[in-house]
């Protein structure tokens, strides 16, 4: 069977076909309207057969949605008392010292609040249950709102779930409906609250998604990555779309880090510049997921991957400010029109532009589909921005990168040098279309000596779909102080949310003789907010280890009790295509002979090359700079190090 890696992105979308002879790749433009019509075409043009293959996909449906604010009308369910619940907040600011910051809408309106029993408190007693007067107004709501999904979130419901489970089943003949104790069986009930709203309203769109290209895929197999970096069947992410909110990213850091072993790098910096965003995170030994994600501007505590994004990439727009300041992004020109040069309507000057007119990408790049860029209208539009800054053609276009180059590589800082750790320790890792043609400037402004440039860079995204496991991470609330638990007590609630796991996987088909599992704790000291992740093996073990980790963690130790805050659990399920053994077949370059620097193909290089120099590989451009020196290793993988 072949594997068939697809990432969607803002401005293409990436193929990767894996099987025992090596590795094909393929890029075809996005189609942001209906993304599957861009998969069905790239499948064509690879010409697998549908019958034969295994298509991980990662999708932007869930992020555009929520990014672009096109969800679904949802209708919030929770307790007598507390509908403005997701209205409130944390009340957290995001200005501190802004006395009167803007009025943010309140993710569900008012009148789409409904209240009524079910009342738990923090013991699992039932204080008020849900009576059928209840149940009676609670129906003539959803008749009356027609609303197209419904969110549940019932205060301590994660210890009595069969409350929620009751109320959808009964409400599950209107609309998608999502329970909180299903989503994020977590006591904190803000975030609870809003995992599962934004899982309700992106919940009709995803499915339809799915279910869409899942007809069109006919016979073949489909799975979908997770934001946790593992895959999981269209049925069970049509029923938890939020976990597919970073779904693509997720990828690009389990490719990274599985080339980055294998060529002997344990610490490395990923750098995923696409056409979009630019995403940054830092892998010491593995990957680390975190539950204080953000996604436009609401909260997420679904476990996903830790890493940091912007609005800056190769389609992100410059404009001149009111006050005559040269500016680059977060708006994007996306796929469609896409940059100036790409002689698809664009109009507004973009990062790609200002790489082309310097030099950085020759001129006679082919891009996919057969489109070819166009050198004038991108000289053009850079010359009226020029003319605004009062600067030359070259000082606009070098300004549009250096301001560009400044904000990737604040974001490079802000996951290391603001937490405390040392970015020199580590190696950059760039990806995306365009992050091979800013490595070294971001390499230099953190004073790292090495890059290695993976040799599916262009589409590392979905490479490492390909070698993602199946899985489930789940959670559950314990808050007992540590001389309240046993080993007895946790190891029972650790066996039962393992069988939870186990039986979901089984029920998608895998065998139980393949799953791995890891179990971990979340543990602060009593009274405190904010928890440490470590792994269980003995409640003493636990307790002796905390106070180390708070100490390097904090710098201090406190003599307080300590709280054991949630159990968490891991299963996975061992693939025999999950190490990556093969190697990418290298397409030869497009032969360039009108370029400002030289160029060679990757597959061409034999010895050491020196910048400043173009390297071109069929799905992204690598730009050595001064100073830079770059060697080819056994697995095509492109080291470039600091002379």
């Amino acid at each position: 069977m072949l594997l068939v890696g697809v990432d969607t992105g803002g401005t293409f979308t990436d193929f990767v076909v894996r099987d025992e002879a090596g590795i094909r790749v393929h890029k075809e433009l996005s189609t942001p309207n209906n993304p599957d019509i861009a998969i069905m075409n790239g499948l064509s043009a690879l010409g697998v057969r549908l019958d034969e293959i295994l298509i991980i996909h990662g999708t932007t449906v869930a992020t555009n949605a929520v990014l672009e604010k096109k969800l679904s009308k949802t209708m919030y369910v929770t307790n007598r008392g507390f509908s403005d619940l997701l209205t409130i907040g944390r009340q957290a600011r995001a200005e501190l010292y802004n006395l009167t910051p803007p009025t943010k809408p309140a993710p569900v309106p008012r009148s789409h609040c409904v209240e009524i029993g079910g009342r738990i408190n923090s013991s699992g007693l039932l204080v008020e249950d849900v009576s059928e007067q209840d149940m009676t107004y609670l129906e003539a709501q959803v008749r009356k709102l027609n609303p197209e999904a419904i969110a549940v979130n019932l205060l301590f419901s994660f210890l009595r779930p069969e409350i929620e489970h009751a109320l959808a089943e009964r409400l599950g003949k209107y609309c998608f409906v999502a329970c909180s104790v299903d989503v994020l069986p977590d006591y904190r009930e803000y975030e609870r609250g809003i995992a599962t709203w934004l899982n309700a309203a992106l919940g009709p769109k995803v499915r339809n998604y799915l279910e869409n290209l899942a007809r069109s895929l006919d016979y073949s197999s489909l799975a979908v990555m997770q934001s946790n970096g593992m895959t999981c069947s269209p049925e069970y992410a049509s029923d938890h779309p939020v976990n597919l909110l970073l779904s693509g990213p997720a990828g690009g850091l389990i490719g990274a880090s599985h080339i980055a072993k294998a060529a002997g790098f344990e610490k490395i910096m990923t750098f995923d510049m696409g056409g979009t965003s630019t995403d940054v995170a830092l892998i010491d030994g593995q990957i680390s997921l975190t539950t204080e994600g953000q996604v436009g501007g609401y909260p997420v505590a679904i476990p996903m991957v830790e890493m940091h994004t912007i609005g800056a990439g190769g389609g992100s727009i410059a404009r001149v400010d009111l006050g005559g300041l040269l500016q680059v992004g977060p708006s994007s020109a996306g796929a469609v029109p896409g940059p100036v040069c790409y002689g698809r309507g664009g109009k507004s000057v973009t990062v790609t532009d200002a790489n082309l007119v310097m030099g950085r990408l020759p001129l006679e790049t082919q891009f996919p589909g057969g489109m070819r860029l166009d050198f004038e209208k991108a000289v053009e539009a850079i010359e009226d921005l020029a003319e605004v800054l009062g600067l030359s053609l070259n000082g606009a276009a070098q300004g549009v990168l250096e301001i560009v180059n400044n904000l990737m590589g604040q974001a490079l800082k802000e996951i290391s040098i603001e937490r405390g750790i040392d970015p020199t320790d580590f190696t950059l890792v760039p990806f995306g279309g365009s992050g091979g043609l800013h490595c070294c400037s971001l390499a230099e402004a953190l004073s790292l000596r090495a890059i290695l440039i993976p040799a599916s860079a262009g589409v590392l995204s979905a490479l490492g779909m390909t070698v993602a496991k199946p899985g489930r991470k789940l959670s559950r609330s314990v808050r007992k102080r540590s001389e309240d638990c046993s080993d007895e007590i946790l190891r029972d609630i650790f066996d039962d949310m393992v069988k939870t796991a186990s039986a979901e996987l089984l029920q998608e088909g895998h065998g139980d003789g393949d799953f791995n599992e890891e179990l971990s704790v979340d543990v602060c000291y009593f009274g405190q907010s904010t928890c440490l992740t470590l792994p269980f093996d003995s409640l003493s073990d636990l307790c002796r280890l905390f106070p180390r980790a708070h100490e390097r963690r904090y710098g201090h130790i406190l003599d307080k009790p300590i709280e054991i805050v949630s159990l968490r659990v891991i299963v996975t399920v061992e693939q025999s295509w999950s190490n990556l053994t093969t190697t990418p077949f290298l397409e030869d370059a497009n032969e360039v002979s009108d370029s400002r620097y030289p160029v060679i193909a990757r597959h061409s290089i034999k010895g050491a090359v020196r910048g400043p120099t173009i390297v071109l590989d069929s799905t992204a451009t690598i730009f050595i700079d001064n100073g830079w020196t770059g060697r080819l290793d056994v697995a095509k993988n492109l080291i470039l190090e600091y002379d």
